[in-house]
């Protein structure tokens, strides 16, 4: 019965969180002068992310009676894995021999597609916010510098936080 199960402890306030903290780190990133100073950044923002996501998801699946590492959570953990891995791996590529201004669209493509991967095994919101991750990184890829920056911020902000309120809303935090 578990294997059929969908994921729900997806912590709806825990994407608000992470899209202010977003929202925060994009003008700091923008601000610094060199392309390490503006990585260092977004890699403390990812951190900061990653650890309100599980402690959020942790407190909704305490509350629900449930276990984060159950079938459909672990599904969902593996899911998001390879698209992540892909995109740390690029991100060296990339800031070794450029073009750093694909940087912000490649984060927000693979982040959306292991959303969309993991979201398989959750609420049908999570696919629906890779998706709008994935469209944002398409806008993102040939824009310059600045502008895909402005992306990347709005993307990880504001998409983390609309449907995090309707996450919060429509599956109880």
């Amino acid at each position: 019965m578990e294997r059929s199960s969908a994921f729900t402890a997806v912590p709806g306030w825990g994407l608000c969180a992470m899209g202010v903290t977003a929202l925060i780190a994009a003008p700091i990133a923008l601000r610094q002068v060199t392309p390490d100073g503006w990585l260092a950044v977004w890699l403390a923002e990812a951190l900061v992310a990653v650890t309100i996501a599980l402690a959020t998801m942790h407190r909704k699946t305490i509350r629900l009676r449930n276990k984060m590492l159950s079938i459909s959570g672990r599904r969902l953990f593996v899911g998001l894995l390879p698209a992540l891995a892909a995109g740390g791996l690029l991100t060296i590529a990339l800031m070794w021999s450029g073009p750093l201004r694909l940087i912000p669209g490649v984060w927000l493509v693979l982040y959306g597609v292991a959303v969309m991967q993991a979201g398989a095994f959750s609420v049908r919101a999570v696919p629906a916010m890779g998706a709008a991750f994935v469209v944002m990184g398409a806008v993102a890829l040939p824009l310059p510098w600045f502008w895909a920056n402005v992306v990347l911020g709005v993307g990880f902000g504001l998409l983390h936080i609309v449907f995090g309120v309707f996450i919060a809303r429509r599956y109880g935090g």
